[in-house]
């Protein structure tokens, strides 16, 4: 789908001079949380200098609701100003990305005035198929919700988070394998670590100082053309370090 493109807007109607604000001031504000309190060591930022400007597609773990998108817009905002795996300072959030877009749970993302400034700077509310409100459910897909990824892609990049949980080692759901083959994105994972053990849950408060937590970034996936649904998770899954061979609990 072709999007008409503004000079004032992004596709999802949030004002480029108010996003600007909005980013510089949640990017000051937590600040201290990343480089302050505790520290945040980036690896792997090499993997996206070249990269396309659109039609990007980031898949990461995820560990807590909020914390993890900070952590992946800190390093990703530094590059664009110039720097290759640190966060220097919070002046690069004067310069901000503007085009980069992170999925998140429709549930999630109408809880707090919080999620509903992220929402307005730049996350795409998805509702979860398979569960709501802590139990489970079996929900049909929401065709304007793959509308407004592919609309995503079409302008900028995205981050998604192919568990749908901050649960360690929860299976991957196939709606990551079917975008990658209906819009054929670049893929590059993404592995977080540390950020539980930090954070609360809601990922806004510190519980541990002194601490060091990471986010790495690695080289872009490799598709085959025919390779199935099932295998393209299974793929995804050990990029972002998820599989079973990565869980202490199932080695010997």
């Amino acid at each position: 789908m072709i999007q008409k493109k503004s000079l004032f807007t992004d596709p999802f109607g949030s004002v480029y001079f108010l996003k600007r604000i909005l980013i510089a001031f949640l990017g000051f504000l937590s600040f201290r949380r990343f480089r302050g309190f505790n520290k945040m060591s980036v690896e792997g930022v090499e993997h996206l200098e070249g990269l396309p400007e659109t039609n990007v597609l980031f898949v990461s773990n995820h560990q807590t609701y909020f914390a993890d998108v900070f952590g992946i817009y800190f390093p990703i905002c530094a590059l664009k100003n110039g720097y290759v795996n640190r966060v220097p300072h919070p002046f690069i959030f004067l310069n901000p990305v503007l085009n980069l877009y992170f999925i998140g749970a429709d549930e999630t993302l109408k809880e707090s005035f919080l999620s509903k400034l992220l929402a307005y700077a730049g996350t795409i509310s998805v509702k979860r198929t398979w569960r709501a409100k802590g139990k489970d459910i079996k929900r049909e897909v929401d065709f304007k919700e793959i509308n407004n990824i592919e609309i995503a892609l079409n302008h900028g990049k995205v981050v998604t988070f192919p568990q749908g949980t901050t649960t360690p080692f929860a299976p991957g759901r196939k709606g990551t394998a079917h975008i990658i083959k209906d819009y054929n994105p670049i893929v590059v994972p993404i592995v977080i670590d540390g950020f539980r053990k930090v954070f609360d849950k809601k990922g806004l408060k510190v519980i541990k100082k002194g601490e060091e937590f990471s986010v790495r970034f690695k080289a872009p996936l490799t598709f085959e053309k025919d390779q199935s649904i099932e295998s393209m998770v299974e793929t995804i899954m050990d990029a972002i370090e998820q599989s079973d061979k990565y869980n202490p609990e199932l080695q010997s």
